[in-house]
Parts: structure tokens; C-alpha cells; sequence
């Protein structure tokens, strides 16, 4: 399979097009000290979208002890329960991104990065409030629509102001700081989720805090361009132009002479791609690649991620010490992103996602038959690493794969297969739970990781050191 990208609108002997000339313009551009600024004012909204979906799992314990949710339900599809809350976060993720992705790539990168997490806020501190497992239930699927709709926007930012020799590290950069936020939660639950300050139950102290920290996008969003390349394919060449002079003069770019003839840029040449031509050759295959492996990596990832604290109980620690436990454990998700930047762009995503499946089989394995806490957390530490290191790199693959004209929809349509399958496995992952405990948990998380592996093994294009849109 060949990696796609746009057309890039050359024909012999002429002058490239406006969108064209800006992506050979960002490619060349250095790794300089305000591109990394621009990263990691992106990467530090983020941080509220991991800190709402990891808080699932470490607030659930309080949640049973509130008697809001069960840690299981007699029904399989039961609303009454643990599974419940994490199949509606899912479902609202799914939402956001399958249906909402259009935003992105319709406004712009700028104006939805800060309007989604607005509407987050707004939801969670609902949220916060209910007193009946319906309510909570709504407002936490309502409140996951702005998440969805957040994470593939800063993707789609993220990718198109870095050049490709560096996006591999922008991204795991990307994760390391977003992923900050998770030992925050742990550390919030771990403290307030067994007491209740002032009379209000320490879960409900998590959620405020959270969107009480997310009002910092107002300030972040002053600080952050438009896309130039956004901007550039959707007619704004002027405007495009201009900001990509002050990213080159701010970041030591070298700005193309008046009288050359590349700086007075031709119409665009490339033709307008719609959302069904993702379902016709040449995006088919992409399409078909991601949303397999979206729909299989989501049970490695949360299948573990949000259910840390429950599993630890399930093999009898005790809920204080579980998430003491899971608080340690937290610490591996900024960490590792950070450490797997020394090889991001070393290596073609594909085989780093392979890999990292592997290992997750491997530690995932060795959790479900340890019972010395000194060996979980190291091993939950080892499975941490793992997932976050698959985390950076995929989340940097399928969005480079996919033409800037549509790259958030597109991206947010194989995302939200991940959505879709996390959605299901709360309550796939609970019944496991009470068949088959633990053990019978990472059964399941093998077999998934299995169909990654070999997908990315067999069909996963190659992007190293390819620009966007001329792929």
C-alpha cells in the first residue's frame, strides 16, 4: 500500500499554487524554539481532553461508593453501572468525532480548539451536579461530544505547523504533555474521592476541577496562529501568507525574495476534495487501515487505562490502596512520550506501533497473573509506557495520511472508531470482569493488540520523512 496525500497542484512548467508553495515553505522551516512554543500551547489544551477521560477511571470507585454506578450489572447492557459511564463518554466521543469532525476543517483549527473545550466545560460542571445515574449518564455523554471534537482539531493543528522531520517528536512531545494531566487526576482522586469536602462528594471535586483548569484555552488561544495551510485551502491565500511570514521571521525561516517568482503564488490548482471521496480509491484503503486498527487499539488502551483502579480491586487491594496504586502508575504516561521522542522520527510509525503492541501483550499477561503490589505497579508502569508510546505515534500517522482540504474529517473518521469500539468495551470489559476476572480482560486485550499488529505489519503505509500533501 502507498502512503496518499492531495494533489499537490504542480504541472510542468508552472509556478506552484499558493497551498503548494506554503507546504514546501513549512517543510523547510527550522525546529526552532517558537514552533516548540506553538506545540506546546496546543498540547497544554489538550491536557483537559486527557484529564476528562482518564478522570473515568479513577473517579468510578467513588461513584460505586456513592451509589450512583455499580462496579458491575446483572444486565449486560446494563445503565446502572461502571461499563455504563465509560460507554457514555465513548458514545459522545464518537459523536464528536464521526459527525462533528466537518468543524475543524470548515472554521478552522483555531476557532474549534477554543469553542469545543468551551462546550466541555460547560457540560462537566452539569454533570457534576446530577444526583441520578441518568443524569450523570447524559451530561458525561454530552460533555464527551466537545472532548471528540478537541482531540482530532489539535491533530490536525499539531500536524500542519510542524514540517515532517520533526513530527514524529512534535507529537510524542505532544503526548508527553498532555499526558501530565493523568497522575493531576490520580493524585485529585486518590485524595478527594474517599473524602467529601464541605459535603460535597470528593468525585465531584475532580470533575469541577478539571473544568474549572479549562478555562486557561482563553488565555492559550491568543497565543496560537491559523493554520496557514488551512487557511491557504480554503482561498484565504493573503491571509496565509501573511502568517507564515511572521512564523518564518519568529522562527528563522527563510522568507522568499519579492522578485522571485514564488512569491506571488498562483491560484490554487488542486482539485476540491469532498468527504465521499474517502470511500473511493485512492483514501479507500487508508479509510478501511485505521478504522480496523481504531477499533482494536481502544481495547488495549482503555480496556486498561480506565479500569486501573477497579482491576487492582478486583484482585483484592483495597480502594484507598488502588488508587495510591494507580496515582504511582500515572506517572508513566508523561514520562514515556517524552523518552520515545529520542526515536520518533527514527523509525516508520507503523513498526512503533507494532512494537508497542507486542510488549502490551507481554506486560499485559504478566498483570493478570501477579499479585505482589510491588510487581503490579511495575508492570502497569511497563503497560502504561507501552500504550502511551502506540498513543503518540498513531495519533501522528492518521492524520498525515490524509489530505489538508478534509484532514480533520477524515482523521475524525477513523478516530471514531476507537469511540465506537471504547464505547462497547465498558460493557464488554465489565462482563469480562465478572466471567472471567482479570485474566480474562487481557485475553481480550491480546487478541485485539494481535489484529494491530498484524494490520500495521501488512497494510501500514510508509511516512517517514514525506511532506504533507505531497505524499
Amino acid at each position: 500500500m502507498s502512503v496518499v496525500g492531495i494533489d499537490t497542484g504542480f504541472e510542468l512548467g508552472a509556478a506552484p499554487s499558493g497551498p503548494d508553495e506554503i507546504s514546501r515553505r513549512l517543510e523547510a522551516m527550522p525546529a526552532t524554539g517558537y514552533v516548540w512554543r506553538l506545540v506546546i500551547l496546543l498540547s497544554l489544551g489538550g491536557c483537559f481532553e486527557i484529564y476528562d477521560l482518564f478522570l473515568t477511571g479513577y473517579i468510578a470507585p467513588g461513584l460505586s461508593r456513592s451509589g450512583l454506578l455499580s462496579t458491575t450489572t446483572t444486565a449486560f447492557f446494563g445503565f446502572s453501572g461502571i461499563g455504563a459511564f465509560v460507554a457514555a463518554t465513548f458514545a459522545g466521543l464518537f459523536v464528536g468525532t464521526f459527525f462533528l469532525g466537518f468543524l475543524a476543517d470548515r472554521f478552522g483549527r483555531r476557532a474549534i480548539f477554543t469553542y469545543a473545550l468551551l462546550g466541555y466545560t460547560a457540560a462537566s460542571v452539569i454533570m457534576a451536579c446530577q444526583t441520578s445515574s441518568e443524569g450523570l449518564l447524559l451530561w458525561r455523554f454530552l460533555a464527551g461530544i466537545g472532548i471528540g471534537v478537541e482531540v482530532i482539531t489539535i491533530d490536525a493543528y499539531i500536524t500542519e505547523l510542524v514540517s515532517s522531520r520533526m513530527r514524529g517528536r512534535a507529537f510524542a512531545v505532544n503526548q508527553s504533555i498532555m499526558f501530565v494531566a493523568v497522575p493531576i487526576v490520580a493524585f485529585l482522586a486518590w485524595w478527594l474521592v474517599p473524602l467529601a469536602p464541605y459535603g460535597i462528594e470528593g468525585w465531584r471535586w475532580v470533575v469541577l476541577i478539571g473544568a474549572a483548569a479549562s478555562m486557561i484555552i482563553w488565555v492559550l488561544r491568543l497565543f496560537l496562529p491559523e493554520s496557514p495551510l488551512w487557511l491557504a485551502r480554503h482561498g484565504r491565500t493573503e491571509e496565509a501568507f501573511r502568517i507564515l511570514a511572521a512564523l518564518e521571521a519568529r522562527g528563522g525561516g527563510a522568507t522568499p525574495s519579492p522578485s522571485s517568482s514564488l512569491a506571488r503564488p498562483t491560484a490554487q490548482t488542486a482539485a476540491r476534495i469532498n468527504f465521499t471521496d474517502l470511500f473511493r480509491p485512492p483514501y479507500l484503503s487508508l479509510v478501511v487501515l485505521f478504522m480496523v486498527f481504531n477499533l482494536c487499539q481502544a481495547f488495549g488502551f482503555y480496556g486498561f487505562a480506565n479500569w486501573v483502579p477497579t482491576l487492582l480491586v478486583e484482585k483484592g487491594i483495597t480502594v484507598t490502596k488502588s488508587l495510591q496504586y494507580s496515582f504511582i502508575v500515572a506517572f508513566a504516561y508523561p514520562i514515556a512520550p517524552l523518552l520515545a521522542a529520542s526515536f520518533a522520527d527514527k523509525f516508520e510509525r507503523r513498526w512503533i506501533i507494532a512494537g508497542a503492541c507486542i510488549a502490551i501483550i507481554a506486560f499485559g499477561m504478566a498483570f493478570a497473573q501477579l499479585t505482589e503490589p510491588g510487581l503490579l505497579i511495575v508492570c502497569g508502569v511497563l503497560l502504561t509506557a507501552c500504550n502511551t508510546t502506540m498513543s503518540y505515534a498513531y495519533h501522528a500517522y492518521q492524520t498525515e495520511v490524509f489530505p489538508t482540504q478534509i484532514r480533520a474529517q477524515a482523521s475524525g473518521l477513523v478516530y471514531s472508531m476507537s469511540r465506537l469500539s471504547a464505547t462497547f468495551s465498558g460493557f464488554i470489559v465489565a462482563y469480562m470482569l465478572k466471567e472471567a476476572g482479570v485474566t480474562g480482560v487481557f485475553g481480550l486485550i491480546t487478541v485485539a493488540m494481535l489484529i494491530v499488529v498484524i494490520a500495521m505489519a501488512l497494510f501500514g503505509p510508509n511516512v517517514r520523512g514525506k511532506a504533507l500533501d505531497t505524499m
